[in-house]
């Protein structure tokens, strides 16, 4: 594989913005992200060029990591949020350990299949590990069931923690989990 797998640099926030937008553009990115392609695109430049510092090389808090080919175009991508014992995660749930939380999961089309998924995962891991994480977690939606089984496939099992996502919808996401002992 000619890919180099690596974290972004703080700079690189035009190309983050574009694979982004990208994902966005995916036929299951409405199951994949709690965001559309319009909301994305209507966000100020200041808006990018913060979230890749946070998450840039050298950032303990997030990190993103990346999949660049030859020519240089990233073609796949996710992001490590690190969560705090005592603290409440994004869906209202208290965060009983530190760990790792897996968002924004995104490879190219021509690009799977090839085991490109398997290295930024295996990159992403090796970071939260390094950060002293108890385990790492990721939220899929229930109707995703190619992500799903992609995750069982390299050592994420359910937690049986369910988080819904509107009461209107009635939409549900479900847990799944890595222990730092299983990895």
């Amino acid at each position: 594989m000619s890919y180099q797998v690596r974290s972004i640099r703080a700079d690189e926030w035009p190309a983050a913005r574009r694979l982004r937008l990208t994902a966005l553009q995916d036929p299951v990115a409405h199951l994949a992200f709690l965001e559309t392609y319009e909301q994305a695109m209507a966000r100020p430049d200041a808006f990018w060029q913060e979230r890749a510092v946070g998450a840039a090389e050298g950032a303990t808090g997030r990190q993103q990591i990346i999949a660049e080919g030859p020519d240089g175009e990233w073609v796949g991508t996710l992001t490590v949020l690190i969560e705090e014992a005592g603290s409440t995660d994004w869906a209202g749930f208290p965060v009983e350990r530190k760990q790792g939380h897996v968002v924004g999961v995104f490879v190219k089309a021509d690009c799977r299949g090839i085991g490109l998924t398997e290295v930024l995962f295996a990159a992403g891991l090796d970071w939260a590990w390094a950060q002293g994480v108890e385990r790492v977690r990721l939220i899929v939606h229930e109707e995703n069931t190619r992500a799903q089984a992609f995750y069982r496939k390299i050592g994420f099992v359910p937690s049986g923690v369910i988080v819904p996502l509107s009461a209107a919808s009635g939409e549900k996401e479900l847990e799944f989990v890595l222990d730092s002992d299983t990895d």
